[in-house]
């Protein structure tokens, strides 16, 4: 176990200071984030489809205090609110998702929602009067219920092909004032806790040692068609950037031992070598090849040229670190886990619990 006064000692001396918007660089972009099933409310108004995480809020003993997001804030109503409230804040920059099921209610493609194109502009509109950059996510976990049911959502390849019409509608909608878009916020989450531990939608968990590698991959060839497509058709008119935002615990060694240190090294890897080792590098991380086999997915050659380099930028989301430990057999249940062979670690030395306990 990692010594507490060890990791503390450093920190002795460290004297708290106020921080100002001027310690940071001129172009530093500071600013507030949301998501559409979160906020937005209206669920059953604009002609929007249900989502999966509709139906999963809406299953008994999914949500421990029933709470759904029908309602949320309603963002969809009260949006110029909000976004008055981001002006006075003095943010740059606001980051929203859109619903694929307010522009598509089936996710088919098949007929542009107007009413969800205008609320949209009408989102965008209002922020650049007020003088705020609209950053936008395509997807963040709400895939369109019926593509879910139909077709399995993201463990069939055909998703790769309605992601990108959908991307294409977005672009060519909005990309004349927007020029800042994520194409999937936090893949990993969807991957591990939709369908390895089942706490998000869809709630899947039966296969956990194979499902989580099959959308893994089918949504990174998504977020790569979405990329290729805007490349072709609009970056040389909009000008705009695309990026990929993942969510990565930091690892630190429990110790300096080999097999501590190699356990950090992988915990890394199946978290953020999953999606951007085969954006950079045209495959998985080795330590993922090895330990999962035929577990995870192989790109074609094809999708390797169509995945490798695309993308602008990288976005980080980083909500916490965590002491890892080599394990033979992890405490945590799932295949993702068992697979890294390490365990996080919550105790100093001598048993005494790190911090304070979560309260949920």
């Amino acid at each position: 176990m990692v010594k507490k006064e060890e990791l503390l000692k450093d920190y002795e001396q460290a004297e708290p200071r106020n921080v100002s918007k001027t310690d940071f660089p001129p172009n530093f972009v500071f600013g507030v984030a949301t998501s559409a099933y979160q906020i937005e409310g209206a669920c059953e108004e604009g002609n929007r489809g249900a989502s999966i995480w509709d139906d999963f809020t809406h299953t008994e003993g999914k949500i421990i205090d029933k709470s759904n997001g029908d309602v949320a804030v309603d963002h969809y109503h009260r949006y110029k609110e909000d976004i008055d409230l981001i002006a006075k804040l003095g943010f740059d920059a606001y980051r929203f998702s859109i619903s694929w099921s307010r522009i598509f209610p089936d996710g088919l493609g098949t007929k542009i929602n107007m009413e969800g194109i205008t609320f949209y502009n009408n989102i965008i509109d209002a922020l650049l009067q007020k003088g705020i950059q609209p950053y936008v996510t395509l997807y963040h976990w709400d895939l369109p219920l019926h593509l879910h049911e139909s077709m399995g959502g993201w463990l069939n390849k055909e998703i790769v092909k309605y992601f990108e019409i959908y991307a294409d509608t977005c672009f060519a909608s909005f990309g004349d004032r927007v020029k800042n878009w994520i194409t999937i916020n936090e893949p990993l989450q969807t991957a591990v806790n939709g369908y390895c531990t089942g706490i998000f939608a869809p709630g899947r968990h039966q296969h956990s040692s194979t499902e989580p590698y099959l959308v893994a991959h089918h949504q990174i060839l998504a977020h790569a068609a979405a990329f290729s497509v805007y490349q072709r058709k609009y970056k040389d008119k909009q000008g705009g950037n695309i990026g990929l935002v993942v969510d990565c615990e930091w690892a630190e060694a429990n110790s300096d031992k080999i097999e501590d240190k190699s356990a950090a090294a992988r915990r890394l890897d199946f978290q953020i070598g999953w999606y951007l080792h085969p954006i950079y590098y045209g495959d998985y991380p080795e330590v993922m090849r090895n330990n999962l086999g035929d577990q995870l997915p192989k790109f074609m050659q094809k999708d390797k040229e169509l995945v490798r380099n695309s993308l602008d930028f990288v976005g980080l989301n980083h909500y916490t670190s965590r002491f890892i430990a080599h394990a033979t057999k992890s405490p945590e249940e799932g295949s993702f886990y068992e697979a890294q062979e390490m365990e996080r670690l919550v105790e100093w030395e001598g048993g005494e619990v790190i911090g304070e306990k979560v309260q949920l």
